[in-house]
């Protein structure tokens, strides 16, 4: 069932009213008064929306109230925009005789006729939506990480805590030359944020594989939605064919097995297929698999990160490799990373008991545990530190039997500051597994007026994106 977020609309609402255009609106057609009201009215809501989208998973009368005030905010804003708009070509109309007809009493008497009952309609809505709210009796909340504060805590090698054994013992499944195999498969198992991406990443990016393999490719987000299984295996021998030519394929292009075989012609490869997943049919990995295997030179290894067992046991040529929770130590020792100052136990003996309690319920997961302590990062108070167990940590417990990951996402979400929340709303509107190319994003959300710089420079504002676009995914894509 949908639910609404219009805390991450308000922040444009008010940006408008406080722009100069904004301003001219009111002195031009005497409307002052209602835009102050307006203002009023939305700067009241602003810090209890927080609260108010929390509640709306428990409280139906939360989430109906919560949907009438998603529309109007978004009537104010449109409604805003256009009239913006009208002033910004007021202002840069250079002819002096439209200039005057457009200010004349005239043109502001046939506004009023045409705009003023609409914004008084508005104004009353949002007034009787706003005197609704009080019966919820709802607290005050804020988004509170400033993400970019993070990345001193995010170096590669804090990414494998506890994970020593496993590094070497993937590493040296590829390094091995002496096998039976043409291509040798090695899937890499475990349940969702145990680090399976992040362990192939290191084997893939390790200097000696750089050396010994002459051609490297990856391929992200392999699932079985809903296709037949020739469609399915084409869209993945596509993927893999763009990836050895650095993204560059005509889509146009037909035997993609020949066009694979000729990328790879008599060298030996490492491939990696990252978190494959399957529905129904399993017939289109086994045909990769034999596809893969019968085009392929010798010594080529292929990594599969995968959930699945069934997908293990399909694409295996070796004994699958799994991945468990790290163990008490080490767990403790990323909590730690990510959720005090350098690292270091505070003195405060209250919030490391309450930081230890947290870590033995995260069953050594370690993206949890990581992702917890960024969220703790910025609580300094025992206060805090309580009110985050008893709130956002015991709605990721009582959600175990489905899925803490997922969860997870949405205490995150209610946790960000207004920008990132309406960045992230927007990728929602794209499909599952959509590849979309990072400029167009950035180009996206800065025509949306998402993105905020210090400066109003061009180059500042792509910056910002970027720092933007990493935060997307270091936070939200877990």
């Amino acid at each position: 069932m949908a639910k609404f977020f219009p805390s991450i609309i308000v922040p444009g609402v008010i940006e408008h009213l406080d722009a100069q255009t904004g301003k001219k609106l009111g002195l031009l057609w005497s409307c002052v008064k209602d835009f102050e009201k307006l203002k009023h009215i939305v700067l009241e809501l602003q810090p209890l929306l927080l609260d108010a989208e929390e509640q709306q998973a428990a409280n139906d009368e939360v989430k109906v109230w919560l949907e009438k005030l998603t529309d109007i905010l978004y009537e104010v804003d449109d409604l805003l925009d256009d009239l913006s708009t009208r002033v910004l070509r007021m202002t840069r109309n250079k002819k002096a005789k439209q200039v005057c007809i457009f200010f004349s009493k005239s043109n502001k008497l046939a506004f009023n006729r045409r705009m003023g009952p609409k914004i008084k309609t508005i104004l009353n809505n949002l007034d009787h939506i706003a005197n609704d709210m009080r019966k919820f009796h709802l607290e005050e909340r804020h988004g509170k990480i400033p993400v970019e504060e993070n990345r001193e805590r995010d170096r590669p090698e804090e990414v494998l805590i506890g994970r020593d054994e496993h590094k070497k013992a993937v590493v040296d499944f590829l390094m091995v030359s002496n096998v039976k195999e043409k291509v040798s498969i090695l899937p890499i198992v475990g349940t969702g944020g145990m680090g399976k991406t992040a362990l192939a990443q290191f084997a893939f990016n390790d200097e000696r594989i750089q050396e010994y393999f002459q051609q490297k490719m990856w391929v992200n987000g392999m699932s079985c939605v809903s296709r037949d299984d020739d469609d399915m295996l084409e869209t993945i021998l596509e993927k893999i064919v763009g990836s050895a030519r650095n993204g560059k394929v005509d889509p146009s292009m037909d035997d993609w097995w020949s066009h694979f075989g000729t990328e790879v012609y008599w060298k030996r490869y490492l491939l990696v297929l990252d978190n494959v997943r399957i529905n129904d049919s399993t017939k289109w990995l086994g045909n990769l698999k034999k596809g893969l295997i019968a085009h392929s030179a010798r010594g080529s290894k292929i990594l599969v990160t995968t959930r699945s067992e069934v997908v293990a046991k399909i694409m295996r040529t070796v004994k699958p490799y799994y991945l468990r929770g790290l163990d008490e130590d080490d767990s403790w020792y990323l909590f730690k990373r990510m959720a005090f100052k350098n690292g270091q136990e505070p003195n405060n003996k209250t919030i490391v008991n309450m930081g230890k309690e947290i870590v033995s319920k995260c069953e050594g997961v370690p993206l949890i545990i990581k992702t917890i302590g960024r969220l703790l990062y910025f609580k300094n108070s025992e206060r805090e530190w309580l009110s985050f167990m008893n709130n956002e940590f015991s709605r990721i417990r009582l959600n175990e039997e489905k899925d803490m990951v997922a969860t997870l996402k949405l205490v995150i979400y209610d946790q960000l500051p207004q920008h990132l929340k309406q960045c992230f709303a927007y990728s929602c509107l794209f499909p599952k597994n959509y590849e979309i190319d990072k400029s167009t994003l950035i180009n996206l959300w800065i025509a949306q007026g998402f993105i905020k710089s210090s400066d109003e420079d061009d180059e500042c504002l792509e910056d910002a994106a970027h720092e933007t676009v990493s935060n997307h995914i270091k936070l939200f894509y877990i």
